[in-house]
C-alpha cells in the first residue's frame, strides 16, 4: 500500500548525503548551483521565520514587503490565475491581488503569493464559518484592547477585509488624485503598506493596523496552507522551507538541521511535490 513514504537513502544513523549540494534554499539565500544566491533580505527573513515556527502562529513584522520589481505599476492582475472570485467584487480582488504582491513578492528563486494561488484561498476561504464569525464570540463589549487579548470589535473577519479595502483605496483616492491602491506604482504602495503596519496610516472606519495584521495572516495561511484550499499552488511554500507535508513518516529528520530533508512534500490528496 502506498503510504507516501519513499527510500530517501539513509544509512544507519539516517542522514546520508542526499547529493543536493546545490539544493535551491530559498529560506535563507544558501549555494544556487555552486553560487551564492541573491535573496532579498525581506523574503529571507520572511522564511527564517517560518522555519522556526508553525506557519498558522507566524504573526511577526512586515517580512514579505521588499522592492523585488523594478519601479512602476503593479503588473500582478496580468499574472493571476484564471479563478473567479464568488465572495469579493472586482475592485477588492485588484486590490487583494496587488497587495499580496508586496506581501510575499515573487524573485528569481521562486513563486510570490499570486503565483502561488493565495489570493483564490483567501476568497474561497470568506465563505466559511470562521470567515463569517459563525464561530467567534461576536457580542459586546467592542473595545479597544491590548494585543494580547486579541480583536475585540464587531466586524467578523470578512467584513473587516472589505471595510479595510474599501478604506484603503478611499485614501489613496483622496491622496493621489483619484487613483485606487492597484494604480499607484510600487514605491508608492510598499510605503503605504509599511505606514498601515507600523499604525501611521489612519482610516475612519476601522484601524489600519488591525486591517493590515488579518490580511497578512491569512495571506501567511494561504501561502503554506494545503493545496486543496486554493493556496500554496504546487507545494510552492512547502518546498521554499524544505516542508514534507503529511508524509506517513519523517520522524527521523525532526531533529536535522543541517542538511534539507532529501525528499518532495506530499499534499492531503497523496500528489507529490
Amino acid at each position: 500500500m502506498d503510504d507516501g513514504r519513499e527510500d530517501d537513502g539513509r544509512e544507519d544513523d539516517g542522514r546520508e548525503d542526499d547529493g543536493r549540494e546545490n539544493d535551491v534554499r530559498k529560506a535563507d539565500g544558501r549555494e544556487v548551483d555552486g553560487r551564492k544566491a541573491d535573496v532579498s533580505p525581506q523574503r529571507r527573513r520572511f522564511f527564517r521565520t517560518v522555519t522556526l515556527v508553525p506557519a498558522a502562529a507566524v504573526v511577526v513584522g512586515l517580512p514579505g514587503c521588499g522592492d523585488s520589481k523594478a519601479p512602476g505599476v503593479a503588473q500582478s492582475p496580468h499574472r493571476a490565475s484564471a479563478y473567479r472570485p464568488t465572495f469579493f467584487s472586482a475592485a477588492e480582488w485588484t486590490f487583494l491581488v496587488a497587495a499580496m504582491d508586496h506581501l510575499i513578492p515573487s524573485d528569481e528563486l521562486g513563486p510570490g503569493a499570486v503565483e502561488a494561488g493565495v489570493p483564490e484561498f483567501l476568497d474561497r476561504h470568506m465563505n466559511t464559518p470562521y470567515a463569517a464569525g459563525d464561530i467567534w464570540y461576536m457580542q459586546g463589549p467592542f473595545v479597544e484592547a491590548p494585543t494580547q487579548f486579541g480583536y475585540q470589535g464587531r466586524l467578523p473577519l470578512r467584513d473587516l477585509l472589505r471595510v479595510g479595502i474599501r478604506s484603503f483605496d478611499d485614501y489613496c483616492r483622496g491622496q493621489f488624485g483619484g487613483k485606487t491602491f492597484a494604480a499607484l506604482d510600487r514605491a508608492q504602495q510598499e510605503q503605504l503598506l509599511k505606514s498601515a503596519d507600523t499604525g501611521k496610516l489612519k482610516f475612519a472606519d476601522l484601524s489600519a493596523k488591525t486591517f493590515f495584521d488579518y490580511l497578512l495572516n491569512e495571506v501567511r495561511a494561504g501561502y503554506f496552507s494545503d493545496p486543496s484550499h486554493g493556496g500554496n499552488r504546487d507545494m510552492a511554500g512547502w518546498k521554499a522551507i524544505g516542508y514534507p507535508g503529511v508524509r506517513a513518516d519523517f520522524i527521523d529528520w525532526v531533529g536535522v538541521r543541517d542538511k534539507p530533508y532529501p525528499l518532495p512534500p506530499v499534499d492531503m490528496a497523496g500528489r507529490r511535490g
